[in-house]
């Protein structure tokens, strides 16, 4: 018969600890190294089909080998792409936000004292006129269509 060995855990020494934990954490850097680097050959939109099709062939069938060839050949500008696409993302983020924000096209004040005050420089409404439709869009009782409709109300009681 031979004898069962049972390891316990003051079996295992605190180096031994140590050092397996260190090659799990590089084994899990290395795989999102390797992620990054995935990622980064999609995002470049520099190289063709067929260059991005090598590189990806390169890293998963030597994937050792093809990450560090990809870092040292292509590595300088990752952190740029990268930039770039978060900064596309933001901006995105930001235009969608102003639209949302906006009131789905609808000129705000501002816009339509603008426009309000054009029409009283060519002269199509009277001084009198341009006051009470600025107190409409003011007050926020002027009509929907903005100051083009306000002016049309106010020019039709002329």
């Amino acid at each position: 018969m031979s004898a069962q060995t049972t390891y316990l855990a003051y079996d295992y020494p605190l180096l031994s600890v140590f050092w397996s934990m260190l090659v799990f954490f590089l084994w899990i850097m290395w795989f999102v190294l390797l992620f990054r680097i995935v990622t980064d050959i999609f995002r470049d939109d520099a190289l063709s089909g067929w260059a991005k099709a090598g590189w990806l062939v390169f890293t998963v069938l030597l994937p050792f080998l093809g990450v560090f060839v990809y870092v040292i050949a292509r590595g300088r500008n990752m952190g740029r792409r990268e930039t770039e696409h978060a900064r596309a993302q933001r901006e995105a983020f930001d235009t969608y936000v102003r639209e949302a924000a906006g009131g789905k096209g609808r000129p705000s004040s501002v816009d339509e004292l603008s426009r309000l005050s054009e029409i009283r420089a060519r002269g199509d409404i009277t001084d009198e006129e341009f006051s009470r439709a600025k107190d409409l869009i003011l007050t926020g009782h002027g009509p929907a269509g903005g100051p083009d409709s306000a002016t049309r109300a106010t020019a039709s009681g002329r």
